[in-house]
């Protein structure tokens, strides 16, 4: 199962990939309606289930919480560096990116979110945003008003405990990048990143067969793991010229799993995911 996405190409790198610059944020924001043989929160069932095992009860309740549904344009921030925001967005479609801009316009992508996260669900217990989290595609996003999601915490004390695993989860995924940024090779740390997002799109049902969509440019990669956009097309290059992986368009084809683990020293344990099927 695959989601599509259409995006604007501003710039092609030498390699194909698209790169573009973050815009003003929330500009042509609309209401989606939702498809009535989709529920949104679905998602976050769905999500919630590849941590920890659901009861009907609880996933019944999640389906309950009240949300609005909106589409972004890529390139939009959902929430910004300084906000107090009184709510928690669900992604539905698209991608996402946490991230900090310091001296220069410099850009560190502390993290890449795929459907069925909630990647500001930190914000119900910290109140000022101390980052900022915009969209890397065209985006549906659903926005969970925090006093919902403490009353499904109150009435269902061990769905509070799988959020707040799930923010645990986060944690382990920035010590493993940590430890990729300071300690690992360049190829390491993009097969990293790649095994990473790979395991994480399958355990919510968009990804198999060791094909998975990926939606991020060269300037997203290098963003997010300390690297030059020439090092990252490089890196790309070798990966494709040894057989590893394919590209195509805005899908990754691993072609080499077992090599890509092996050269990255990728361990799943981190993700503490419920459901594993790649191997």
């Amino acid at each position: 199962m695959f989601f599509s996405i259409t995006i604007s190409v501003s710039d092609t790198g030498a390699d194909g990939w698209e790169s573009r610059a973050l815009p003003p944020a929330m500009q042509g924001e609309v209401v989606m309606p939702l498809d009535p043989d989709h529920h949104a929160l679905s998602l976050l069932v769905r999500k919630l289930g590849s941590i920890a095992a659901l009861t009907d009860g609880e996933r019944q309740a999640i389906l309950s919480v009240p949300s609005k549904t909106r589409l972004l344009n890529a390139g939009q921030d959902i929430v910004r560096d300084g906000d107090k925001p009184s709510q928690c967005c669900l992604i539905l479609d698209g991608w996402a990116c946490r991230y900090k801009i310091i001296g220069e316009g410099k850009r560190q992508i502390f993290s890449f979110h795929i459907p069925g996260d909630i990647p500001d669900l930190q914000s119900l217990h910290l109140h000022t945003m101390d980052h900022s989290l915009g969209t890397i595609t065209q985006a549906t996003v659903a926005f969970i008003p925090h006093e919902s999601m403490r009353e499904l915490s109150t009435r269902f004390p061990r769905i509070g405990e799988v959020l707040w695993r799930d923010t645990l989860v986060d944690a382990a995924i920035f010590r493993e990048w940590m430890i990729g940024m300071g300690r690992k090779s360049a190829f390491g740390r993009i097969a990293h990143l790649f095994c990473e997002m790979y395991l994480k799109l399958e355990a919510v049902g968009l990804a198999g067969e060791h094909r998975c969509p990926l939606p991020i440019t060269q300037m997203d990669i290098g963003d997010a793991l300390g690297l030059s956009n020439v090092h990252v097309n490089r890196v790309l290059q070798e990966m494709r010229g040894r057989s590893l992986i394919t590209l195509r368009g805005s899908a990754l084809v691993i072609q080499a799993w077992d090599v890509l683990i092996g050269v990255s020293e990728f361990d799943p344990t981190y993700l503490h995911l419920e459901k594993r099927a790649a191997g």
